[in-house]
């Protein structure tokens, strides 16, 4: 048995403190998005383990620091004392997931694998993931724009230049 009650069951885990009923004692072990993060990260794991030496303290390291995040920001949102708290680490969960599908398109460009499947099936796993942590980021805090810019309207003024000519002028 590992420390914190967890035991190996190949590459799953189970933790040693279930009831009767398999209840979990962490709120994120019950996500769907948090499980789907974690067989991600084993997707990553497996990638960089072929990426050259050369690579060990870049793109791999960084990859796999990314990949982490994903599922630690959506663990850690899982307590937090509000929705938008939870919002914002789902936030930092989907930037973290969009920087491995960068790394994705650098491993590909600099030709570091010989097979891409698991490139193609990483980047099909990302697409669903991050669809997944949108829709719960917007169901969680619908009220919150995730836009930088707040939508405005805007006015297409029409005016006469000194020549006569009609032109625009956006407010």
């Amino acid at each position: 048995m590992a420390q914190g009650g967890v035991i190996e069951e190949g590459r799953k885990t189970k933790d040693a403190g279930q009831g009767a009923e398999g209840e979990v004692p962490f709120k994120f072990e019950k996500l769907e998005v948090w499980r789907l993060a974690i067989e991600y990260l084993d997707l990553m794991y497996e990638i960089a383990s072929q990426l050259p030496h050369s690579e060990e303290y870049n793109l791999k390291s960084q990859m796999i620091r990314a990949a982490t995040s994903v599922s630690l920001n959506i663990a850690e949102g899982s307590t937090s004392q509000t929705d938008a708290e939870q919002a914002r680490f789902l936030g930092m969960a989907i930037r973290s997931l969009v920087e491995t599908v960068a790394c994705q398109h650098i491993i590909s460009r600099r030709g570091f694998l010989q097979d891409l499947a698991p490139l193609r099936q990483a980047y099909s796993q990302a697409e669903t993931l991050i669809a997944k942590l949108h829709t719960m980021r917007r169901t969680i805090a619908p009220e919150r724009p995730w836009l930088r810019e707040e939508t405005e309207m805007y006015q297409v003024v029409m005016g006469k230049d000194e020549g006569g000519e009609t032109k625009d002028q956006g407010r």
